[in-house]
């Protein structure tokens, strides 16, 4: 694997921190997962890990009446979500925080629903379910989506956009039986819907690139941006090879 350069992560950035969301997911999806926690307490502690520029902390903000702690390891998208949320009018509900997946520093047990849309492989998911169990109280639920193959043997150039990224990617029994593993019950699992990727996520993403071509004109960040625009030509011609499933658990008592 080539290491990006700095060049690529400052448009990388410029990219992402602009889309209204850093990876597939909409509201319909949160809502179905959400139907999935029956018990929740009326205005549950939740916490979001991951939550980039907030698109899906909204969405949860308007299908509870909680309080969420929305934690992320970029501070400039903790920056955008603290201006949107005021401009919401949502200071009071939701604190944006600076942090890491593996050292939150957030109290054990205080949490009714551990929330996180593509963030947790990051740490790997073993140790993301540890971190989660910690911070849900007993009965706590706990929604993630992750990334997963539905295929075997998919194309070289498939398999290599993963391995640079999720390389230890697996299938749904996979994580089905890693949460079972880690003092969790499951709850259900549904795959995110092919709009889940494109109304919120790789349309805009799309537009932005070209906007963004026409705005750079070195090489360089024009090689930039044909890579990160490999990604949604990637899933238009091979998502049938792989998946982002909603898992919902439960921690056992």
């Amino acid at each position: 694997m080539i290491e990006p350069t700095p060049r690529f992560w400052e448009i990388f950035f410029e990219l992402y921190e602009s889309l209204p969301r850093q990876g597939p997911g909409n509201r319909a999806s949160a809502a179905k997962a959400l139907a999935l926690c029956r018990d929740l307490p009326p205005s549950p502690a939740i916490i979001d890990l991951g939550c980039g520029v907030g698109g899906q902390t909204l969405q949860l903000a308007e299908l509870t009446s909680g309080n969420i702690v929305a934690v992320d390891s970029h501070a400039p998208s903790i920056e955008r979500l603290h201006a949107t949320i005021a401009e919401h009018g949502l200071s009071q509900r939701i604190s944006p925080v600076v942090g890491d997946l593996s050292n939150l520093g957030q109290p054990p047990g205080s949490f009714d629903l551990v929330w996180s849309e593509g963030a947790l492989y990051n740490i790997g998911i073993e140790s993301a379910l540890r971190v989660c169990h910690k911070l849900l109280c007993p009965g706590g639920y706990l929604a993630f989506t992750d990334a997963v193959w539905r295929k075997e043997n998919p194309p070289p150039e498939v398999k290599a956009s993963f391995e640079n990224d999720y390389p230890t990617m697996g299938r749904v029994p996979d994580i089905q039986a890693a949460i079972e593993r880690s003092g969790f019950s499951l709850i259900g699992h549904f795959t995110l819907p092919d709009d889940a990727w494109w109304d919120d996520f790789y349309t805009p993403m799309e537009i932005r690139i070209e906007e963004l071509r026409q705005k750079y004109a070195d090489g360089e960040a024009l090689t930039v941006l044909d890579q990160l625009a490999q990604e949604p030509a990637i899933h238009r011609s091979y998502s049938d090879y792989y998946a982002y499933e909603f898992f919902v658990a439960r921690l056992k008592v």
